[in-house]
């Protein structure tokens, strides 16, 4: 609760205007008030809502919490260009057959997507992959590696570097005149002073992975118990990490906000 009303100020700060998406009671709910925040912090059997939720969740009037895909959907029927998220899904490590859903609607709904790039969980040499096969721009901003989450650099580069929330917006602006379909990926480091290293998120993720395997935890349990983990084995340090690279994501996406509507 805390770290969302953080977020929305942060955005406010830089001059935009924050619209957080969930949906309530099978509303669909873009732009919610303190009073919905702190009931959905609070709330029980909230479903995890990509692409393939949204009509469940609305159809049966529950609650739920958009993944990057569900927000790009909701994003993009409100009218919305650009969102910041923390981190978006992938290909699975070990499990290359297993896609997210946020890279196909990357590859066809007009959203630009700020990120601290691509869950370290995952298989980021593969995720990349899809992202081109699905024709989506990977953008580095300030740099000219893809981000691994936790920490700034991955070793693997991105498509194009931008320095300024202008560049960025001319990019954006140049696929709205196309008229092409996809979404464009901006990728943010995370801060140096907040990272964690690599070397002890990476040991981290293979315990997580392991323990994973042995519980039989599949599907979209996956993900959650997987970051759960490296937090608690990490004594939540890259939950402090998490935290500080989603309000740094917050405002970069605010900045190139401003730059579009300017």
């Amino acid at each position: 609760m805390e770290v969302a009303r953080a977020l929305e100020a942060a955005v406010r700060e830089a001059g935009a205007i924050p619209a957080t998406i969930a949906i309530l009671g099978g509303q669909i709910t873009v732009g919610l008030t303190d009073e919905q925040l702190v009931y959905l912090a609070g709330a029980e059997d909230v479903r995890k809502c990509s692409r393939r939720d949204l009509p469940i969740v609305v159809g049966r009037r529950e609650d739920g919490a958009t993944t990057v895909a569900g927000t790009m959907m909701a994003a993009h029927m409100a009218g919305i260009r650009i969102f910041a998220t923390g981190g978006i899904g992938g290909v699975h490590r070990d499990h290359p057959f297993d896609v997210s859903a946020d890279l196909l609607e990357l590859g066809r709904t007009p959203v630009t997507v700020v990120c601290a790039g691509a869950k370290a969980i995952l298989d980021l040499p593969l995720t990349l992959e899809v992202l081109e096969t699905q024709g989506v721009p990977v953008i580095g901003y300030g740099t000219d590696e893809f981000p691994a989450f936790y920490s700034p650099s991955s070793g693997l580069p991105v498509d194009v570097c931008c320095d300024t929330p202008e560049e960025v917006a001319a990019i954006a602006q140049a696929r709205d005149a196309l008229e092409l379909p996809g979404g464009i990926l901006v990728a943010v480091p995370i801060p140096t002073e907040d990272e964690l290293p690599s070397s002890e998120a990476e040991d981290a993720i293979e315990r997580a992975l392991a323990e994973a395997e042995v519980h039989a935890v599949t599907g979209k349990a996956v993900t959650p118990f997987l970051l759960a983990r490296v937090s608690e084995l990490t004594g939540e340090t890259s939950l402090r990490a998490n935290v500080a690279l989603l309000l740094n994501n917050a405002r970069v996406a605010a900045a190139i906000a401003v730059a579009i509507s300017a």
